[in-house]
């Protein structure tokens, strides 16, 4: 009951978005990115994060980004590709006896692209979604998502910038056991960008995918530090949520990193 009513709530906004476009434009005012800006017709990052710890207790953790961003007269497009491991020292019976032994604790892979089609205000959009997440310890084998609908740039400017998308979609699922949990789902996402000085940014990313029998949200909250031009040091806190999961399998899984981020173009 809960699900059906959070898919009529979301279906419900996304018709709100795309009527009153043109009033939300008034109220937030967006403003014309510098020329500088909009004349960079593609950007892209790299992230890079390693810990290792040894002595009493030994592990390894290994997390990487890659971010690309493609500004087009007629389209602005994005594209991500993440993968997170961990390996750990844990403690297990070996013919009664108890041993260590290292072992995979975390694995995952995640790819997503967006277009989004410019209308004939640039700050009007109608987008395209496709993601795939792999990952081993979620109690699903795999999820997959396809989504369409509206997008909007409310407001950008030199110190801020709010743009979000929502519109439906279907989500393809397997769990481990090898139940398939697809569904028709409502997505929805948002990216606020604010910065804080010359040298550093907060950035806030959230969406979420609401299914008849499963919702899966993603937020990422960092703060970005730049070192020089092309070099920045990037903490973030990430959250990933599944409300129908197995039992033993926690719903939220958190992950707290530093990266290394350097800026190719």
């Amino acid at each position: 009951m809960i699900q059906k009513t959070s898919l009529a709530l979301c279906a419900a906004l996304f018709v709100s978005s795309a009527v009153h476009a043109d009033a939300l434009d008034e109220l937030f005012a967006p403003d014309i990115s510098t020329p500088e800006e909009a004349d960079k017709p593609f950007s892209m990052d790299a992230e890079l994060g390693l810990i290792l710890t040894t002595g009493n207790t030994e592990s390894s953790a290994f997390n990487g980004k890659l971010n690309a961003h493609q500004e087009l007269e007629s389209w602005s497009n994005d594209y991500i590709i993440e993968g997170f491991y961990k390996e750990d020292e844990v403690t297990v019976e070996v013919d009664g006896e108890s041993t260590t032994e290292q072992q995979t604790t975390a694995q995952k892979i995640f790819m997503s692209g967006q277009g989004n089609y410019k209308l004939e205000n640039p700050n009007h959009r109608l987008f395209a979604f496709a993601s795939y997440e792999d990952d081993r310890f979620s109690g699903y084998a795999h999820q997959a998502t396809i989504a369409a609908g509206w997008a909007q740039q409310l407001w950008k400017n030199a110190n801020s910038s709010f743009s979000y998308s929502i519109g439906p979609g279907y989500s393809f699922a397997e769990k481990e056991d090898g139940e398939s949990a697809n569904s028709v789902i409502v997505r929805g996402a948002m990216d606020y960008k604010w910065k804080i000085s010359d040298t550093s940014t907060f950035r806030q990313l959230f969406s979420t995918e609401v299914g008849s029998d499963n919702t899966k949200s993603k937020s990422e909250t960092s703060v970005a530090a730049r070192i020089n031009g092309s070099l920045a040091l990037k903490v973030a806190l990430i959250l990933n949520h599944n409300t129908d999961v197995d039992p033993g399998i926690e719903e939220l899984d958190t992950q707290t990193s530093v990266t290394l981020v350097y800026t190719f173009f």
